[in-house]
């Protein structure tokens, strides 16, 4: 039995640490002492892992790390466990450039895995199974997370902290046409999309290809999009263009503040997941290129619902990164440096599997 520590008990730690202790030995750490109740077999420890060195005393004596922090946090938290000579698995889609760290984790010969989530993580796996497989010429993702019940205004809310969701809302969106790089403003693009026992969703772009733009620059054509119930994107343009999600300085009667810390004070409340509350997760993905010599498509579809008690959005990423987990500690990965998701293409069956065994299923077709 495998030692693991989870770095994060929000709503998806929590979920992936309960999800790891039926196979091995876990201890979960936060620094908010009530998201630590309520997680059955697994051990505790409240602390503050932004202290470097308290960070390497608790996950010292650890098999594996897994990340759950916020996205600010992601960046160091992830050196710090690369320097103590721990391999980590990651969720926290920190916007810093994680290939910053492959020499510093190949040195210390470490595997760290990072964005292992639904999208970015289970779509950079599809790709990279195919990838292995085929002339991919074109790689398309759209996927959201959703309340079941649509509430005026933001028809909306999350399971991860407010400041990482904004992040999608204002970082600088990027994809490939014909093998150039496009950058446009984030929420750009927006067009109307219907789903199966879904309806009308709103797709806008985001910067969710990531380590894409980077690792797969042969494939011509690649573009992710959010989705959100139509019409939220007006409310947020009108939110960003105001400057509420600015992160710089203002003088409100001589004090400094961050619009960006007090919209997300405001919002926290209104997006929050509260009891009772059930969402869903919707993806579609469509990989067109030459397989054995002939013109294929590939269609990808997850529709996945609040179910056993627990959130779609903590289930469909949660799953994908402790799948990813048992790969690393069963001796299946054993590639040093930064490993984003699309590296796992060859485990691609074991990983659906995985998810299939716990209700996360994605449905192909193949044109």
């Amino acid at each position: 039995m495998s030692k693991i520590v989870v770095l994060g008990a929000g709503l998806v730690g929590s979920v992936m640490a309960k999800d790891l202790s039926n196979q091995h030995e876990v201890t979960s750490v936060d620094i908010s002492s009530k998201n630590l109740h309520n997680l059955g077999n697994v051990k505790t420890i409240c602390a503050d892992i932004t202290d470097k060195l308290k960070l390497q005393n608790i996950i010292k004596d650890f098999d594996l790390v897994v990340g759950a922090v916020p996205g600010f946090m992601g960046y160091q938290m992830m050196q710090d466990v690369i320097e103590a000579k721990k391999n980590i698995v990651d969720i926290s889609f920190f916007p810093e450039d994680p290939f910053g760290l492959d020499s510093l984790a190949k040195d210390n010969e470490v595997i760290a895995i990072m964005d292992c989530g639904v999208a970015p993580g289970m779509g950079n796996v599809i790709l990279g199974h195919h990838n292995l497989n085929m002339e991919v010429k074109r790689y398309e993702c759209l996927v959201g997370g959703l309340p079941e019940k649509r509430e005026w205004p933001y028809e909306y809310q999350a399971v991860f902290s407010p400041i990482d969701v904004i992040e999608e809302y204002v970082r600088p969106a990027r994809y490939i046409v014909n093998h150039e790089l496009i950058i446009r403003e984030a929420l750009s693009d927006a067009e109307l999309v219907n789903f199966d026992n879904v309806g009308t969703l709103e797709s806008w772009n985001s910067d969710g290809l990531r380590s894409l733009i980077q690792t797969m620059p042969h494939i011509p054509n690649m573009i992710e999009k959010t989705l959100r119930y139509p019409g939220c994107v007006e409310y947020l343009k009108v939110l960003r263009d105001s400057g509420f999600f600015s992160y710089d300085q203002i003088d409100i009667k001589g004090v400094k503040v961050r619009p960006i810390e007090v919209t997300s004070k405001l919002l926290f409340p209104k997006w929050e997941m509260k009891d009772g509350d059930k969402d869903f997760t919707v993806m579609r993905i469509v990989i067109d290129g030459i397989e054995n010599g002939n013109k294929v498509s590939y269609q990808y579809n997850l529709l996945d619902r609040f179910q056993d008690d627990t959130l779609s959005m903590a289930r469909t990423t949660g799953f994908t990164c402790t799948a990813v987990a048992n790969l690393v500690l069963n001796g299946n990965y054993k590639q040093f440096g930064i490993s984003p998701p699309e590296f796992l293409g060859k485990h691609f069956e074991y990983i659906r599997e995985y998810l299939e065994n716990r209700g996360v299923i994605y449905t192909i077709k193949k044109s």
